[in-house]
């Protein structure tokens, strides 16, 4: 049976973050998800509107969810900011009528309270069952030891992430688990990557980079699983930078979460973006060949 969702792909997976975009829709498809995009949708309005202008950034996520509505379906949305935007407006014009008539007055079609929003950790932990996922897997990603990451907004705030334990979260894992993949336990799951302040803080951003790749490569990971794309930019983009900043060797490639379930799947490196990560997965363990071969 097919599950239709409103699609909020968001600024990130349209720009830096493509091969999430590219490889959620492929996985979606793989599972009998129908992602139907929000047609013309924009900007959620997360941090630096909500710094700005709190009825603006506002205003910019009740558009989206008006928008859905039209299509008179539930949001689905990949980025944990972007969700987490989604869903606090969501809830507060629901919560208050004073709000939701405020809000509404800025908006040229109005928002009536009529759909639900769900991230993608959520769909496919709530929605998707286990032996769905298992009955996709052709290559399973046997031997291969995982780090689940969900870094600070994929578990977190509790009242927004409300489908599991925002300090102990395990949907990530439960995903994996049917794609044959080893799980390894790491400590700093939902440990700060400095989120952000990437560019703002570099200094910061490399600490505590350093200490989550340290972790990983103590607890003994192949790879680091990730659903938020300033999560494996920082982990990713800025690795190189951590080895030379503090004399590591650290080469763990940091993957979408969506990724290694499209390798599972049956995709090629090409279809799914491997290449465009600075640290380049290679090959998974018993693979007969690279997974990453050719550039797009």
């Amino acid at each position: 049976m097919t599950i239709k969702y409103a699609y909020y792909p968001g600024c990130s997976l349209e720009s830096l973050a493509r091969e999430y975009n590219i490889s959620t829709r492929l996985v979606c498809q793989d599972l009998d998800i129908e992602l139907v995009e929000i047609p013309d949708w924009n900007c959620c309005g997360a941090a630096p509107a909500c710094q700005v202008d709190h009825m603006l950034s506002s205003a910019l996520s009740a558009r989206n969810l008006a928008l859905a509505e039209n299509l008179r379906l539930d949001v689905m949305a990949p980025c944990p900011k972007c969700f987490n935007r989604l869903k606090t407006v969501d809830l507060e014009m629901k919560d208050s009528p004073d709000h939701l008539t405020e809000i509404n007055n800025l908006l040229e079609r109005p928002y009536n309270k009529g759909v639900q929003v769900k991230s993608l950790l959520q769909v496919l932990y709530q929605d998707v069952d286990r032996e769905l996922i298992s009955s996709r897997v052709k290559i399973p990603l046997e031997g291969l030891r995982v780090a689940c990451y969900y870094g600070c907004m994929n578990a977190r705030p509790a009242d927004i992430n409300d489908f599991q334990n925002p300090e102990d979260p395990t949907s990530m894992e439960e995903i994996l688990a049917p794609l044959g993949a080893e799980l390894v336990d790491y400590p700093l799951k939902t440990y700060c990557c400095g989120a952000a302040l990437g560019l703002a803080r570099v200094d910061l951003v490399l600490r505590l980079a350093n200490e989550l790749l340290e972790m990983a490569t103590l607890v003994g990971a192949d790879v680091i699983a990730v659903a938020c794309p300033l999560c494996q930019q920082n982990l990713d983009l800025r690795q190189p930078q951590v080895n030379a900043r503090y004399g590591t060797r650290y080469n763990i490639p940091i993957l979408y979460l969506t990724q290694l379930m499209g390798l599972a799947f049956g995709h090629s490196s090409k279809e799914l973006w491997l290449d465009k990560h600075f640290v380049k997965f290679r090959k998974l363990p018993g693979a007969t060949q690279a997974v990453s071969s050719g550039a797009r």
